[in-house]
């Protein structure tokens, strides 16, 4: 490797892989899934000497174990379970699960395929690798990063001076990070300190939380949704939701519940969020569409099934920054609990754009699965006719069906 070990921990992913985690090896462990890598910048080209790099630090991460002290780091989380945490202490990453090559419009493809235990830890490790590969060796990283602290410092004390009122807030820029240095420092700078209008509360990075005794962030992904409802080839995906709401609650209870709405459209998710798991789960994340309209159509939805929406957290995580969870958080402060899950903007705002690249599920037990979000682009599925089947059995079930 030309670079420093990127990923140094197993510890180093989002909470939310070791929560679906535990519920795919209870329920869905046979399950198998493919993964594929996309960058959506129409500029952005990785090298041969990129590609030849991520390659080494994928097999440099496959190469770590969870150590015991991870585990027990694990195992005081009250919803884990100490059957998953045995899993655990078996598990590894398998490097033969990866297809790496240069055969792409941008110079970079990544394909997984394998068990869902598997493959879906692999997710933001490689992203995390990507991205710190592509600006160590595109630009000139130390002028980047001297860029990046000067605008966290502006963050920060803005924050201290009271301009942002951004009520509770937590990090989750993990996938998209400068670098290990950079998300380290910031979250370093945002934490152990009282702000006049903020309270930062966590991190989605496990590896971060544990070094820094902060509370780590994180339910369900799009994939919850998309595997569960369309994984078994016998369920009608117009009710996804339903399948994984279900899930969930059979793996958690009360615990641990924050539904994401927008993996079929928020309409759709919102004919299976009915009074029973409306009541179980303690609040909905927002991560497409205009999260004004959203906000407002969640908390009607509290309204018409009887249930106080200001006991309810409203989480907002779609490409926020500080000046639009301040207007977030002010508009709807005072009718949920309001939260926010930023990424982008803390861990990689510097002088230079940044990546917009993702990794989704394409494939589940060998059948396509698809997430339609609530915004036009978001979406990914390698197979167009599946996505106009999977719009038409929603069209059907909005029109006709309950």
């Amino acid at each position: 490797m030309r670079l420093n070990q990127v990923i140094v921990s197993l510890l180093e992913t989002d909470m939310y892989k070791f929560s679906m985690g535990q519920a795919i090896y209870h329920q869905f462990s046979d399950y198998k899934t493919t993964w594929s890598f996309k960058c959506r910048n129409e500029d952005v080209h990785f090298t041969d000497e990129m590609v030849d790099e991520i390659k080494e630090q994928i097999k440099a991460y496959c190469s770590l174990r969870f150590t015991e002290e991870e585990l027990e780091y694990l195992n005081n989380v009250k919803w884990i379970k100490g059957s998953y945490i045995d899993f655990l202490r078996l598990w590894q990453p398998r490097f033969e699960d990866f297809e790496i090559t240069s055969d792409a419009e941008c110079g970079l493809a990544i394909e997984t395929k394998g068990t869902w235990l598997n493959t879906s830890m692999y997710e933001i490790p490689t992203l995390a690798i990507v991205n710190e590969v592509y600006f160590r060796m595109q630009y000139s990283y130390d002028e980047l990063f001297e860029s990046f602290k000067k605008r966290l410092d502006d963050k920060v004390n803005k924050l201290f001076s009271g301009e942002y009122n951004l009520g509770s807030f937590s990090e989750f820029g993990l996938r998209r990070r400068l670098s290990s240095e950079a998300q380290e420092l910031a979250i370093q700078k945002l934490s152990g300190v009282k702000y006049p209008a903020s309270a930062f509360v966590g991190t989605s990075n496990v590896y971060l939380a544990k070094k820094f005794g902060l509370t780590p962030v994180g339910t369900m992904a799009h994939e919850w949704i998309m595997c569960v409802g369309q994984g078994n080839h016998k369920h009608n995906p117009a009710y996804s939701n339903w399948y994984a709401l279900d899930a969930w609650v059979r793996e958690y209870g009360v615990l641990n519940g924050i539904a994401l709405t927008d993996a079929i459209t928020t309409d759709c998710f919102l004919k299976d969020f009915q009074l029973t798991y409306a009541t179980l789960f303690s609040g909905v994340r927002h991560d497409s569409g205009d999260p004004y309209e959203w906000g407002d159509k969640m908390i009607e939805h509290y309204k018409s099934l009887g249930i106080d929406h200001r006991g309810k957290t409203l989480l907002f995580s779609d490409s926020l920054d500080f000046e639009r969870a301040d207007k977030l958080n002010s508009y709807f402060k005072d009718r949920a609990k309001v939260a926010f899950g930023i990424g982008t903007y803390i861990a990689n705002d510097t002088d230079v754009p940044a990546l917009n690249i993702v990794m989704k599920t394409t494939a589940c037990n060998g059948m396509d699965v698809a997430k339609i979000s609530d915004t036009t682009g978001k979406g990914m599925c390698k197979n167009p006719e599946y996505i106009n089947y999977l719009q038409r059995c929603i069209d059907w079930r909005m029109q006709y069906g309950r």
